[in-house]
């Protein structure tokens, strides 16, 4: 354990055993939201929570800050997670899928083939839907911010090329820890292995996996493309990223300082996008100039070996309703 995620835990350890925290921290000369991701620094996720602090901080005379914790300095996704459920941490951004199993309305993201595009993505995120899953965070004692683009989800592996669900029979492919991608990569005759982020790279080396899915900024800035040589195009889900805050840090700030960190949050969208769609172009360029062998896949034979599961979860009536927002943004 890096010292200074010890020194954070120490921390929030110490804040909470203190019932009168609350107080005193909204009543400090500057309030530190710390926040966590696992991605590295200079990552877009990363940069839009530092934009956030700036907001933050021209707006109250420095008396709001954030200080980001990148590289999963405090720990994997479901540990910062539980850090902001306790109080233990203000923030923290990590993949929706994530969340799935906890959440179970954010599951409608995470079907296979039901985005078409970035476009209609944003679309979505940005309506009824992206509102009405932000609001179902209460449940998990979180304040649900923002969405981030985590772009389209591809395959990855150190085997051979991926064209259709019969060349995915025996490979062991890495998802996140979600039972609609464990069943996903099923369908597709692959064996799913669930690990966090920070273990794929490893397990590439030792061959643990043989692959995994993710988007190609991510594929680039983890070094994955430095061991799996092979990325079939198969979008198959543009699950997002989802900004977090703990439901206690916002209940101990003033009223107005919590419609500002929404206002911050929502204001953080755009700026993140743009970042989003620099950094994915530059991303494809450095990997696709090194080692690295790209296909396109059928997409139809993936989607047909895919829909007995989608099926299954749009037979719940509360996933049913949202696919209908997903439909009318199309």
């Amino acid at each position: 354990m890096s010292s200074s995620r010890r020194q954070f835990i120490a921390f929030g350890l110490g804040a909470l055993a203190s019932a009168s925290l609350p107080r005193a921290f909204a009543a400090a000369p500057t309030t530190l939201l710390r926040a966590a991701d696992v991605h590295i620094d200079g990552y877009p996720t990363v940069e839009a929570v530092r934009w956030i602090g700036r907001y933050l901080r021209e707006r109250t005379d420095g008396r709001l800050d954030t200080l980001a914790y990148h590289s999963g300095q405090l720990g994997r996704e479901s540990v910062t997670v539980d850090l902001a459920r306790f109080n233990a941490l203000a923030l923290t951004r990590v993949y929706l899928a994530s969340m799935n199993d906890s959440v179970p309305s954010t599951r409608i993201l995470s079907l296979p083939f039901l985005i078409d595009s970035t476009e209609h993505l944003r679309r979505v995120l940005d309506g009824q839907l992206g509102r009405a899953l932000l609001a179902d965070f209460q449940r998990r004692d979180l304040v649900g911010l923002a969405f981030y683009d985590s772009g389209s989800r591809n395959l990855y592996n150190t085997q051979r090329p991926i064209h259709e669900p019969a060349d995915m029979q025996g490979l062991k492919l890495r998802v996140p820890v979600s039972e609609v991608f464990v069943r996903l990569v099923h369908a597709l005759g692959a064996n799913a292995t669930p690990l966090p982020f920070g273990e794929i790279f490893s397990a590439l080396q030792t061959r643990l996996i043989d692959g995994a899915e993710n988007n190609i900024k991510s594929f680039q800035s983890s070094r994955h493309y430095e061991v799996a040589h092979y990325w079939s195009e198969s979008r198959h889900t543009y699950t997002p990223d989802v900004l977090l805050m703990s439901q206690k840090a916002y209940e101990a700030l003033a009223p107005a300082d919590r419609e500002l960190v929404r206002e911050a949050a929502a204001a953080s969208v755009p700026y993140m996008r743009g970042l989003w769609d620099q950094a994915e172009a530059a991303a494809a360029k450095a990997v696709f100039a090194a080692e690295v062998r790209a296909n396109q896949v059928d997409r139809e034979s993936m989607r047909r070996a895919t829909d007995p599961v989608s099926r299954e979860y749009l037979g719940d009536a509360g996933l049913a309703k949202l696919f209908e927002y997903v439909r009318e943004a199309m």
